[in-house]
């Protein structure tokens, strides 16, 4: 994983590259900077960490010999995908349910499909990153 100085270093050299107005190139550095010292930075080499966790779990999951470890996770998001489904049919139709178990729904499905496509663009990038450094 980048450290935090890498990732300083590899943001300053991009201002460097892709701004030529000297003013706009010192306020994003100066910004890049700010960023680092109130610990932001840190913040998503963090969420970075995590997303690679997330991957190594859906890794073991996967070379397990157990149906369910494998299929637990998709069986969960179609399950509430499903849910919300049914939810909006009865709104259509007139029958309206509790606010908050379409709310609750809702959000368990964004995070479940946070899972399966925002985590692992996050990977997908810092693994790029991470091949050209070699």
């Amino acid at each position: 994983m980048l450290g935090l100085d890498t990732i300083v270093g590899v943001g300053m050299k991009l201002i460097d590259k892709l701004i030529p107005d000297p003013a706009a190139k010192a306020q994003a550095q100066l910004e890049l900077a700010k960023l680092a010292q109130e610990g932001k930075l840190a913040e998503i080499q963090a969420d970075t960490a995590e997303a690679q966790e997330v991957t190594k779990r859906a890794e073991a999951d996967m070379a397990s010999d157990s149906w369910l470890s494998k299929n637990i996770r998709p069986m969960t998001l179609i399950f509430i995908l499903g849910g919300y489904f049914v939810f909006a049919m009865m709104s259509a139709f007139g029958n309206n349910a509790n606010e908050k178990y379409v709310e609750l729904l809702g959000q368990w499905g964004m995070l479940v499909m946070s899972f399966y496509f925002g985590g692992r663009t996050l990977e997908k990038i810092m693994d790029m990153k991470a091949k050209k450094n070699d």
